[in-house]
């Protein structure tokens, strides 16, 4: 029998979830259109309900009440009463326990049953029938957490734009295969805080840490009937509070914040991927879990006939930041991971979503705008993948100022050109120099270009020079899944190989597309293991592969990848080094003295300027970009045919020109490689060659 609790205060409607004073505990949570909330206490273990308290008041549309005896650890969830009218856009339920927003930890995993669905399972007029059953048996508890931590004198590493190289990771496929890590810390945050990995990414050169989802998420239904997992984590249930598969046994939610203060002391960033634009209850046939119970109208966008939503994500919802108390819950979610968990940044999935007001975008959109003018999120890194599923979804170069994004424009142009098609050169050209045509407006920077060539969706990098076509069967959906346009080459032979010549090929064309990338103006990134050539055996959908084929291998590379390891060091590390390379404004937007940069030049391999019917020429595969600046001069030269190529050398004029980096060879070195006797050069093909005159 559970308990009515009669020691209830009024509390407070501010701050929203549940916070401790040192005393008890206030409770607080949005629902405009309920006509009760219940708070329900769990034991330790949370399987069985002892206290069930129904709010007292309601102020502002917040149900609050403060109870005096609350301590950190208890778990609980809420009971939400109110119409069940999926017609009208209505699916409360009070026999579902719901998560609170605003928890800052989540004790246990969804068990999947029937019992967290709203509506009866099977029945012929589904979502429209009502489900008596409780769910609180195979539903995860909230937990009161105490958010204090002594963080000592930790210092934001605060790289500026133009210097940030990005490594985008997965914190368990960082350390889960590292076999030096005690085995309990694998696969944590405790062991990206290992100082073991965080020499790597020191070592390597990268400045920020772009880590995929750790908001909390569970194993979606059907990919635990297929015997998968939720790897990826892009379906969010809990916007505050770290995913406890991330924890290590016995741990807290604290192991987060500690990893972000070991990671500053290395002068590492951390930068989070996360997804406000959608949840993890799907469409009309989704669980209850949260959102939906509490008050499906005000939390999702609805669609014409409110029975159904409005979906731009592909996921089944389209989160609600019209709603102003939604747009607060997630702005509060940023700021709290700002503030109390000291990040530097984020990268938003879907972002079109975000700034929608239905079927249009507005680069202006409320959510954009609470963000410009919010002195605590205005001040770091704010990155878009720029695209949505829904109608006028792709905004690559439309966002505010201020914002970042992922250029996938970069990433075909650069794959197309190496790979060797026609046609591509001028596209390649533009790239190379921040793709001012998509970004130079509103006092955009160079750096809003963040350029990759590999990420965490699609191939890796040596999939990409191995594999004509995706290899997503492991997935179970008889490949059907994932991008089937990946401008890959397999170099003759799909898969691996142990043909020498074929092997010679794909190192010299990974070199030449990774170069691309640090050489080019604008944020380099870079996806984990790339470096030391990580493999998913062809499988560029990788999201439910939580196994090796997506875990960082630690053992020693083979004798390739070890010197591609160290030509992609060598590589970052020449950026670093050169301010040539990472501009903060476009190059030709300069003003012309003698500390900025000269217009850029872009040579034929004879040596003369290419024209315009160069440019047109769908042949044009070679070509060479020289920049200049009072003491400095780089040139780089590029030939994606499959031949050799001789290049006339710009005149020299500070001393000789200087090899810094040859993709052929894969000879790479801030100091240079070898000096160039002659006027000429022959460059061979699929290959790149950086020149420095040098004094």
């Amino acid at each position: 029998m559970v308990r009515q609790r009669s020691t209830v205060r009024a509390g407070s409607s501010f701050p929203l979830g549940a916070h401790w004073d040192g005393a008890g505990v206030n409770f607080a949570i949005f629902s405009a259109n309920a006509t009760k909330v219940e708070l329900c206490l769990f034991d330790s273990a949370g399987r069985r309900e002892l206290e069930r308290v129904a709010l007292p008041e309601y102020t502002h549309e917040i149900w609050h009440g403060y109870l005096p005896d609350i301590r950190p650890g208890q778990l609980y969830g809420y009971r939400v009463h109110g119409p069940y009218a999926p017609e009208a856009g209505h699916r409360f339920n009070p026999n579902k326990l719901l998560l609170d927003p605003y928890a800052l930890a989540f004790h246990g995993e969804i068990k999947w049953h029937d019992a967290v669905f709203g509506y009866r399972v099977g029945h012929p007029r589904q979502d429209l029938t009502l489900d008596r059953r409780d769910s609180a048996f195979v539903m995860p508890k909230c937990v009161v957490v105490d958010p204090a931590v002594t963080w000592g004198p930790d210092i934001r590493p605060n790289v500026p734009w133009s210097e940030t190289i990005i490594y985008e990771a997965h914190v368990k496929g960082m350390t889960a295969r590292y076999e030096a890590l005690q085995e309990h810390m694998r696969g944590t945050f405790a062991g990206l805080s290992d100082e073991r990995v965080i020499e790597r990414l020191v070592k390597l050169g990268v400045t920020s840490i772009e880590l995929l989802p750790i908001q909390s998420f569970f194993n979606d239904r059907y990919l635990v009937e297929r015997g998968l997992t939720n790897y990826w984590g892009y379906n969010t249930a809990g916007f505050f509070a770290p995913a406890a598969r991330y924890i290590s046994p016995g741990g807290t939610i604290h192991e987060f914040k500690f990893m972000v203060r070991k990671l500053h002391e290395a002068g590492l960033e951390v930068i989070l991927d996360v997804v406000y634009n959608h949840t993890a209850e799907g469409n009309e046939l989704g669980p209850t879990l949260s959102f939906r119970g509490i008050d499906n109208a005000s939390y999702y966008m609805l669609g014409d006939d409110p029975r159904f939503y409005f979906d731009t994500t592909g996921c089944g919802n389209t989160v609600n930041l019209r709603n102003q108390r939604v747009l607060q819950m997630v702005m509060d979610s940023l700021r709290y991971w700002v503030q109390e968990c000291h990040v530097d940044g984020f990268r938003f999935d879907l972002a079109s979503a975000l700034g929608r007001d239905r079927a249009s975008f507005d680069h202006d959109a409320v959510f954009f705008e609470a963000v410009r003018q919010d002195p605590t999120l205005s001040m770091v890194k704010l990155i878009a993948e720029p695209w949505d599923m829904g109608p006028e979804g792709y905004q690559l170069g439309n966002y505010p100022p201020g914002w970042a994004e992922w250029n996938d424009q970069f990433r075909d142009t650069a794959r197309s050109f190496w790979k060797g098609d026609e046609g591509v050169a001028s596209a390649l050209s533009s790239k190379l120099l921040g793709s001012a045509e998509l970004f130079e407006k509103r006092g955009r920077r160079p750096w809003a270009s963040v350029n990759f060539v590999a990420a965490h969706d699609g191939f890796t990098l040596r999939d990409l020079v191995s594999y004509n076509e995706k290899h997503n069967e492991a997935n179970g959906e008889d490949n059907n899944d994932g991008h089937s346009a990946n401008f890959s080459w397999n170099c003759g032979v799909e898969g691996e190989t142990d043909d020498a010549n074929v092997l010679d090929l794909r190192d010299r064309l990974r070199r030449s597309l990774i170069a691309t990338v640090f050489l080019s103006q604008g944020t380099p990134m870079l996806l984990m293991g790339d470096e030391r050539g990580r493999s998913q055996q062809g499988n560029n959908n990788s999201y439910c592969q939580d196994n090796e084929t997506t875990w960082l291998d630690w053992s020693e590379p083979s004798d390739r990848d070890h010197a591609f390891m160290e030509f992609v060091r060598e590589i970052i590390a020449i950026r670093r080094a050169r301010p040539l390379l990472r501009q903060e404004k476009y190059v030709h937007d300069q003003p012309a003295d003698g500390n900025s940069l000269a217009e850029p030049e872009w040579l034929r391999p004879d040596g003369k300027r290419l024209e315009i019917s160069d440019w047109e020429d769908p042949q044009t595969r070679s070509m060479a970009l020289l920049l200049s600046r009072q003491g400095e001069r780089l040139c780089v030269l590029l030939n994606a045919h499959f031949d050799e190529v001789t290049f006339e050398l710009p005149p020299i004029e500070h001393g000789k020109w200087l090899v810094l980096a040859d993709t052929s060879t894969g000879e790479a070195s801030v100091a240079g490689v070898r000096g160039i006797d002659g006027d000429a050069l022959p460059v061979s093909g699929r290959s790149l060659i950086l020149l420095e005159d040098r004094k």
